[in-house]
């Protein structure tokens, strides 16, 4: 479904990202593991169109969409959630997930979308009516992910969901992944808590101050040496 070929992105003279190429097959959880700074949100935010790579190029669904603006990337059914949440602060949780259906005049479809995200996150239900920057941090992070399935994503990428979560909040929120995934949405996942991330992907790519530096089944890498001593606490 999502294919990067050789792409090269720069913050002005940084070279952020050298030469990454990865795959996402459709129907997959694909894990991006890596240290603080090893690029891995640089890589997200250039597939979805935040940022441009400076050569190589990114294909998805047969498209290339290397250098397409990010709300026309979300139109084909692309969707990333950000790190630290990005919620609309001020707006109440039913504002927030209504924004994110902004691009989609399918009445009927977004009543059936808006029921099934409550049932998977029955908390916002409760909480529907209530200013979305007043939630928890775990209760942001769902509406964000609810807010992001109100696009009706093909593909989802999620930066960093566990960040700053209580540890049975953590298990929560990975259990939503699976649930998402199982129910027909590929997800390319960007994770620093690797035993979680490898826990739920198909295949997964290390990547290391801006290169990829080892990949393969998410099985393999948990059970790889140098995995285990880098990322997995032995």
């Amino acid at each position: 479904m999502l294919r990067v070929e050789d792409i090269n992105v720069y913050y002005g003279a940084i070279h952020a990202i050298k030469g990454i190429s990865l795959d996402v097959p459709d129907g997959e959880i694909v894990a991006l593991i890596g240290s603080n700074g090893a690029g891995k949100s640089t890589t997200l935010r250039t597939i979805s169109g935040l940022m441009r790579p400076k050569t190589g190029r990114i294909m998805y669904d047969g498209e290339d969409i290397t250098g397409v603006p990010a709300h026309k990337i979300v139109g084909k059914g692309l969707c990333q959630v950000p790190e630290g949440r990005h919620v609309f602060a001020n707006m109440t949780v039913m504002e927030n997930l209504e924004l994110g259906a902004y691009l989609r005049n399918d009445k009927e479809g977004i009543a059936k979308d808006m029921e099934a995200v409550f049932e998977k996150f029955p908390r916002l239900l409760e909480r529907k009516d209530q200013i979305s920057g007043t939630l928890s941090g775990g209760e942001q992070q769902m509406l964000a992910m609810a807010r992001a399935l109100m696009s009706r994503p093909k593909l989802l990428l999620l930066d960093e969901p566990s960040m700053g979560l209580a540890p049975l909040l953590v298990k929560e929120i990975f259990n939503i992944i699976k649930e998402i995934n199982a129910s027909g949405t590929t997800v390319l996942l960007v994770e620093q808590n690797a035993n979680m991330a490898l826990s739920i992907a198909d295949k997964a790519y290390v990547l290391e101050t801006g290169r990829i530096t080892l990949s393969g089944t998410a099985a393999e890498l948990a059970s790889s040496e140098e995995v285990r001593k880098a990322y997995l606490g032995g």
